[in-house]
């Protein structure tokens, strides 16, 4: 062996040896996955945690309510986010995968508004009106106080919690109109109503910052009158998990229901699950 290749052989083994102590970053990660309605609320819970805790990665993916069951039925996340609670049939295919229930986590409040155009008179419908607008019974803006126009129906996809939610409670689970306008989260619905003036839609009120939010019963979807239940169509958000978390799931869970993750659910628009956001949250 030449004087050149002893030389080699040794600046091999020095560089192999410093390299095994150097300090390995963690791979440390969590999934979530779920709500469209909370996927932005999600991304600011992530982006702060990691902040804190640099050492781990936070994937956060919307796609809807259904989807986020699925993939935690399916192993592929570790957390759900949820605009809804889970139904029956979820809940039983997670009890046939893990034999376990799966534990809901409420972690903040949403209110749904009813999104109509800047331009559009009408600024308060009935739940009635509601109704009838979006299961097709009425079908002119001229019939709840509007101009002589066609009203153009924009719902969200099926496998959004916001759907379901707004279908049970709002339509008393009667079926939307057929011809309405299907779109796939709040940011597209917002749009689509800022693109027609004829258009009417719904999502929730950290959404659609442009759009006129009507009231409802003659109640706007104010903070105030969410927390007081006066505004009609409320609801809880929720982190689905299979079992009670530990380790890194119930750290970042403990650490959105604390202050740091309550003030976050303030800024992005929703309701601290509190109702404010408390000086010392109750662990």
């Amino acid at each position: 062996m030449t004087i050149k290749s002893i030389y080699g052989l040794c600046l091999l083994s020095t560089l192999l040896l410093t390299c095994s102590h150097i300090p390995q970053r963690s791979t440390a990660y969590l999934r979530l996955q779920g709500s469209d309605t909370m996927y932005l609320l999600a991304q600011h819970w992530s982006e702060a945690y990691m902040k804190e805790n640099p050492d781990l990665s936070i994937y956060v993916t919307g796609g809807g309510t259904a989807r986020g069951f699925q993939a935690l039925i399916n192993g592929e996340t570790d957390i759900c986010t949820a605009s809804r609670p889970m139904l029956p049939h979820e809940v039983r295919l997670l009890a046939e995968q893990y034999r376990r229930l799966g534990v809901s986590h409420m972690v903040a409040k949403d209110a749904l508004s009813i999104y109509v155009h800047p331009l559009n008179p009408v600024s308060d419908l009935s739940v009635s009106q509601l109704k009838e607008i979006f299961t097709g019974q009425t079908t002119n803006w001229k019939e709840v106080g509007g101009s002589d126009s066609p009203i153009r129906v924009i719902i969200r996809s099926p496998n959004s919690g916001t759907y379901f939610y707004f279908k049970e409670h709002v339509l008393n689970n009667q079926a939307y109109l057929t011809t309405a306008i299907t779109r796939y989260s709040n940011e597209a619905i917002a749009q689509a109503v800022l693109d027609d003036p004829t258009a009417i839609g719904y999502g929730g009120t950290a959404y659609g910052n442009q759009v006129k939010h009507c009231s409802v019963n003659g109640i706007a979807p104010t903070i105030e009158n969410v927390v007081s239940d006066r505004y009609f169509i409320s609801r809880y958000l929720y982190l689905y998990t299979l079992d009670t978390p530990r380790g890194l799931v119930n750290d970042f869970i403990t650490w959105i229901m604390d202050k740091p993750g309550q003030i976050i659910v303030a800024q992005t628009g929703f309701i601290p699950i509190f109702g404010t956001v408390p000086a010392n949250p109750p662990r």
